[in-house]
């Protein structure tokens, strides 16, 4: 009779083994669909600290937002669009600026704020000068406004950051820093614009030497500290 039971327990739990072959199935092709350039880093952060407090019995679950409409296709998600875009500028941008990033012209990288391509100062204006080195620079930037009017990357909007070090400024031209740094973001965008970006989307900002990227205690710390920041925005940023 314990027999019978043990083979009737055994027969009606065999669905479970299909099951979990089908759960593995779909985890490896989805694994292989997965592509790093087309994430929303945001959306991301948000459901991987979802998950980690279910798991520990933290009690908080996704809120609904943009992927809480199951019934679209997944493609046509707005973060996988944005995400998408930001991927496409990545790929173009490192191709495009190769020349400029061997020679420490630009560098390309991306936080939490989006797309960063970032103008050396030293190679773009003269020290505490907003006045452009267009001679030098003009193909740079030229290169720029084309990756800003790129189609694929038409539904982003830019910032232009300027940025100086502790030291920059020299007081018979400029009151400080400040008004350095956003005349700096201010004649990047006349230039922009000038090759063709739009001018609508983009935002300005000047930070003096508020955000420094190294100590300001050696020449190379400031020489770093010195720069523009041209950023294709992350949603989250608009």
């Amino acid at each position: 009779m314990a027999k019978k039971k043990r083979e009737a327990q055994a027969a009606g739990s065999g669905w479970l083994n299909t099951y979990a072959d089908m759960v593995t199935l779909m985890m490896a092709f989805f694994v292989m669909l997965y592509d790093p350039s087309e994430v929303d880093i945001t959306q991301l952060a948000t459901m991987t600290a979802s998950v980690s407090n279910d798991l520990t019995g933290g009690g908080q679950s996704l809120a609904a937002g943009r992927l809480s409409d199951l019934g679209n296709t997944i493609n046509t998600l707005p973060s996988m669009e944005k995400g998408k875009s930001l991927g496409l500028a990545v790929k173009r941008a490192v191709s495009l600026f190769a020349p400029d990033i061997k020679t420490n012209k630009i560098s390309v990288t991306s936080d939490e704020r989006g797309l960063v391509i970032t103008l050396a100062a030293d190679s773009f204006f003269k020290v505490a000068s907003a006045e452009l080195n267009i001679e030098e620079t003009r193909d740079t930037l030229l290169r720029i406004s084309q990756l800003l009017s790129d189609p694929a990357i038409a539904g982003q909007r830019f910032r232009i950051e300027g940025h100086t070090d502790s030291g920059d400024t020299d007081p018979a031209l400029w009151p400080s820093n400040w008004e350095l740094s956003t005349a700096r973001a201010v004649n990047v965008l006349h230039y922009l614009t000038d090759f063709g970006a739009e001018e609508a989307r983009f935002s300005v900002a000047g930070y003096a030497d508020t955000r420094p990227y190294y100590s300001n205690d050696t020449p190379e710390g400031r020489a770093y500290n010195r720069r523009v920041d041209i950023i294709i925005l992350d949603a989250g940023h608009f």
